[in-house]
């Protein structure tokens, strides 16, 4: 049973999502932001939620294999920002290095039973091993984006580490990456379908998916073990049943 999650992203316009709807759970949850302040005064204020004031990549090894110590469940909702800065800054490969220093850390407490990691990523980015389909505008639309967009790059590693370095046969480590359709704001969770594959056009018509659902589904890998068993070792792909049909 989760008792407490690790939430590394918390901040941002999904990582909220997914931290109000496990503290909605009764979970305990911990968070690593550099400044809270995106943060409801609910949130910030809830008695289960522990605040670590810091940015994820500048922990030092120990500090992260404690950060992970007590918790069940990592979730990762980090991204880069869609600005100059945010696109060919540093650090180019945030959601990654994150992603295998977060995994080393729980290797290294070897914990009882594994724990789960559910990563954020994007429908853009395919699950080789289903050889999914991708049109051929497409293919030459994601090499660009691999030339001239370092966050897609970036998003394609974190995946692929959990896919090939993790894999399915970890003692450790359990995982899913979440691929979100176009994301929209909500208010309220609504109505969505989850499938292991793409259903339309991955780039030009990937259909839409509201933050607050991608938050409700992440929290229901953590705290469900019928859809984490369902889910673990893939890469599920949401879409609003309003628009997917």
């Amino acid at each position: 049973m989760i008792t407490k999650t690790l939430v590394v992203g918390a901040s941002g316009a999904t990582g909220r999502h997914l931290v109000e709807q496990l503290l909605n759970r009764g979970q305990k949850v911990k968070i690593v932001v550099r400044s809270p302040n995106n943060l409801s005064e609910v949130i910030k204020n809830h008695k289960k939620l522990s605040i670590v004031h810091n940015s994820i990549l500048n922990l030092r090894d120990n500090d992260m294999t404690q950060l992970v110590k007590d918790c069940d469940a990592v979730a990762s909702c980090l991204g880069h920002n869609m600005t100059f800065k945010g696109i060919l800054g540093h650090p180019r490969r945030l959601v990654t290095d994150a992603t295998s220093r977060l995994c080393n850390a729980i290797k290294v407490n070897k914990a009882k039973k594994p724990i789960k990691y559910v990563l954020m990523n994007t429908i853009a980015n395919s699950n080789r091993d289903l050889s999914e389909p991708v049109i051929f505008k497409e293919k030459l639309f994601t090499a660009l984006l691999r030339l001239m967009m370092p966050p897609h790059v970036d998003n394609e590693s974190a995946a692929d580490y959990l896919r090939r370095t993790i894999g399915q046969n970890d003692k450790n480590i359990e995982w899913a990456a979440v691929r979100p359709s176009g994301l929209i704001d909500e208010n309220n969770v609504s109505g969505y379908d989850v499938y292991a594959t793409r259903t339309g056009k991955a780039i030009f018509d990937s259909g839409k998916i509201s933050r607050i659902n991608v938050g409700h589904f992440m929290a229901d890998l953590i705290t469900e073990d019928i859809i984490w068993n369902k889910w673990k070792g893939q890469m599920p792909v949401l879409y609003n049943q309003s628009i997917s049909g």
